[in-house]
């Protein structure tokens, strides 16, 4: 329909009404209600945003255009239409009578024909600024730009973000939207959907070990370090301060594990233990030929081959007192040299010789004693039987220290006034550990 078309419709419907109401009707008198041209009444556009209280409820809100008003979500945008051009007064209006033209509206006569007429090259159409002009048969039509929609004159902005068209995230922005993904992810190449960032892969602050996941990664630590407050960095574990019982002797705290050490005298038997080195056995030592190789605990001694003191004279492994010396009279009659060691700390009581006669005269009777160097009651004689007998450790003692006992050995058969003592001088090398 033309706008002219649309202007004399609704004056007509103005003067019936105006008839209808101002005149009530009586049983005598008829009514005719005539048309008669009048001069078209223009108004200025009325700002029902304003005018109308709450006009719009809720969340909504008002947008005022020409000839009404919208409610729209507070997120939509809108592209105002301009004023529409104050109208001529009729009575200015060129009355210069126009060509005739026997054509349909839309269409313009060339030749012998009617040609459609593109209102959008000639500008005759009344699309807004922000619209675009389609030329139609005969017509024209005005349409939105792309995100927009057409509600009356104005374009309105589409909430693409309540269609759900992002994975994550949806930013509706005027005329389009964009989709954001949560840290971890990347937009994809449709750039909607969100893939998962592999940060392993694009340089992660780990330290060490990087474990990507679905939308964030892991640091991880070799053995031997722990993750720190951060989640990045790998602190070395201090192992040695765990615990006391890793290593026999002494824990080394190393980056990322630790070691055993031994002191001297020792070797790391395993990862956490020491052995004693047996330097007579290995020939680290430094012995003479007339001397023997004992070894202990942490080291070694050197000792004389022959240890024998006056009265006593050498006789094969031992020492000898012969009877018909005057000064061997009160005197044992053999002494043998024997050396042993112990360790530290050692758990008591707790054998550790045992003693057993050689030679034992048909009748005799045997007893056993500590005679000499054993000052403090560490040890004591348990004799097994008549002929042997065993050294017994009685309190823990720790070392490095060194005893000399003297382990007599009484012989005696009274059926032939038989009485004689032999001594076992026994050497016992304390060492500096437990172990």
């Amino acid at each position: 329909m033309r706008p002219g078309c649309v202007l004399v419709f609704c004056m007509c419907i103005s003067v019936f009404l105006h008839c209808a109401i101002s005149q009530p009707p009586t049983e005598t008198d008829t009514y005719t209600c005539a048309f008669y041209p009048q001069t078209p009444v223009y108004s200025a556009d009325i700002n029902e945003c304003e005018t109308i209280p709450e006009a719009c409820k809720g969340e909504m809100k008002c947008f005022n255009h020409y000839g009404g008003y919208l409610c729209l979500p507070r997120s939509a945008s809108v592209i105002p239409a301009p004023e529409p051009p104050k109208p001529i007064h009729p009575s200015l209006e060129n009355t210069a009578s126009e060509p005739f033209n026997p054509c349909p509206p839309g269409f313009e006569p060339q030749g012998d024909s009617c040609v459609d007429v593109d209102e959008c090259e000639q500008d005759s159409h009344d699309c807004q600024p922000s619209q675009q002009c389609f030329n139609t048969e005969g017509s024209f039509s005005c349409q939105c730009p792309d995100g927009y929609r057409k509600v009356g004159t104005e374009c309105i902005d589409i909430d693409e973000c309540r269609y759900r068209y992002c994975q994550h995230r949806c930013v509706n922005v005027p005329g389009s939207f964009s989709c954001q993904c949560e840290p971890g992810f990347q937009l994809a190449a449709n750039n909607r959907s969100c893939i998962d960032v592999d940060e392993c892969g694009m340089g992660a602050p780990c330290s060490q070990r990087c474990y990507n996941t679905y939308g964030t990664f892991l640091c991880r630590c070799e053995q031997g370090y722990e993750l720190g407050p951060d989640g990045f960095a790998c602190n070395d574990i201090d192992e040695c301060s765990y615990s006391s019982y890793l290593c026999q002797y002494q824990c080394v705290n190393e980056h990322g594990k630790f070691s055993c050490v031994c002191p001297e005298g020792y070797q790391l038997l395993g990862t956490r233990l020491c052995q004693d080195i047996n330097e007579c056995e290995t020939g680290a030592h430094q012995c003479s030929d007339g001397q023997t190789c004992v070894n202990i605990h942490g080291g070694h001694k050197c000792v004389n081959n022959r240890s024998c003191q006056e009265p006593y004279v050498q006789v094969s492994d031992r020492c000898t007192c012969p009877i018909t010396k005057p000064g061997c009279r009160d005197l044992p009659y053999s002494v043998v040299h024997r050396y042993m060691s112990i360790t530290s700390e050692r758990s008591v009581p707790s054998d550790i010789f045992q003693i057993q006669a050689t030679s034992v005269l048909p009748g005799a009777y045997n007893t056993f004693h500590i005679r000499s160097g054993d000052d403090n009651g560490d040890f004591y004689i348990r004799q097994i039987n008549n002929i042997s007998a065993m050294l017994v450790l009685a309190r823990a003692v720790n070392g490095p220290r060194e005893y000399v006992l003297d382990l007599e050995m009484v012989s005696v058969n009274p059926l032939v006034s038989y009485h004689t003592r032999s001594v076992l001088r026994l050497t016992i090398y304390v060492g500096p550990h437990a172990f």
